[in-house]
């Protein structure tokens, strides 16, 4: 990847909250693609890491992201802003933006409803699109594509999931983000719609085997995407599953059912601790990808209906591995990318609508799909179209 360095010929300033994995692929898609880039972040070793990689064409900011003054600060210094923080930091983040006259795009997966926000951003006059990254994000997108494109859409399946291509003991499983926030699909009641209805399953729930080209066999189990489709979206039958290596799903069911995601304090010795936290402590170092490990993501968005006189499957396949050549993580790649062609659009102008915005917002306007999917596949993520009839 080229780096600019900063002050020749930059137009536009943005700021990235979070330096890590995802983060720091934000930010160098966007100094490459021309923006004057900072990053803040309260670890000096991943702004380092951001630094060192960019040749110092990317600049660190070392701050708490937990404090609002400090984003305040920063997003009223910039043209756009970029959210790759913790789920738990990201609510308070959107709206110190918003508040800063900012526009702002957002991968964090906050447990509350972002369209909290939505009148306060239109009376700023501020565009903020959330939950852009891969799913959610791009899921949402093609689901509400696939709806536009449909005359009658009666079902949207997403299958996803991020995955080490080497399977290790005990988990076979890593994570490219906080193991609290893959925690919360473990813990979080799963949003489903039948018969036109929301409805609940517990997370981990209905597990059942996949075989995926190009992956073999993985197991998939119901989790929290949907989100904002549950009542964007009217199709009477929508659910995501996760996607994981057969056998993860059981050990994260006996460590949920025995406590350690529980979030209420116990007495160890004369301190209180929070069972989530103490796991996600130890899971940080079991969880960690190391320097140059491969990774893989793998997609499906389905969809059901009636296109003309025929019954149809519309569908889009997703499989993506480690970029060794940037040394870029998929997930980071997959999350980050869609985020950042999303960010273009709204500092050039091609969206420019105040309030807050989940990604299906943007379902039915091919010329933001078009754009959105021709600038992943120039960073060779490639969304794979087949359609075809249902006999």
């Amino acid at each position: 990847m080229k780096f600019q360095k900063s002050g020749e010929a930059m137009t536009s300033k943005a700021v990235v909250f979070g330096a890590g994995m995802v983060g720091s692929v934000i930010a160098e898609d966007l100094i490459a693609s021309g923006f004057q880039v900072t990053v803040t972040d309260r670890s000096d070793a991943a702004l380092a890491r951001v630094s060192e990689r960019s040749n110092g064409a990317i600049s660190i900011q070392q701050a708490d992201c937990s404090d609002q003054q400090v984003i305040a600060a920063l997003a009223s210094d910039a043209d756009i802003a970029f959210g790759a923080l913790p789920s738990w930091l990201g609510l308070d983040a959107l709206e110190t933006v918003i508040k800063s006259g900012t526009p702002y795009c957002d991968i964090s997966f906050m447990a509350e409803d972002p369209r909290k926000f939505d009148q306060l951003a239109k009376e700023n006059g501020v565009t903020c699109i959330v939950d852009f990254g891969v799913a959610p994000g791009m899921s949402h997108l093609l689901c509400s594509y696939a709806v536009h494109i449909l005359d009658e859409c009666h079902r949207l399946e997403i299958v996803v999931g991020g995955l080490p291509v080497e399977r290790k003991w005990p988990f076979e499983y890593k994570a490219p983000f906080s193991p609290r926030d893959v925690i919360e699909e473990y813990i979080r009641p799963a949003r489903l719609v039948e018969h036109g209805s929301v409805v609940t399953r517990p997370a981990l729930s209905e597990c059942v085997l996949m075989d995926l080209p190009g992956v073999g066999t993985l197991e998939a189990f119901n989790s929290d995407g949907l989100r904002t489709l549950c009542d964007t979206l009217d199709v009477p039958f929508m659910r995501e599953r996760t996607l994981r290596y057969p056998g993860h799903t059981k050990m994260m069911r006996v460590l949920r059912d025995s406590g350690f995601f529980s979030e209420q304090s116990i007495v160890v010795g004369d301190r209180e601790v929070r069972p989530i936290d103490m796991t996600s402590k130890i899971l940080i170092d079991s969880w960690k990808y190391e320097q140059g490990e491969a990774d893989l993501t793998v997609m499906q968005v389905e969809a059901e209906g009636k296109l003309a006189d025929e019954y149809v499957r519309l569908c889009w396949d997703l499989l993506d591995h480690y970029d060794s050549a940037e040394d870029q993580s998929s997930m980071a790649r997959t999350t980050g990318f869609p985020a950042t062609a999303m960010g273009r659009m709204v500092v050039d102008g091609t969206i420019d609508i105040p309030g807050v915005h989940p990604p299906e917002s943007f379902g039915s306007n091919t010329t933001v799909v078009t754009r959105l999917l021709a600038e992943l596949n120039e960073r060779n993520v490639s969304y794979i179209k087949t359609l075809e009839p249902i006999l």
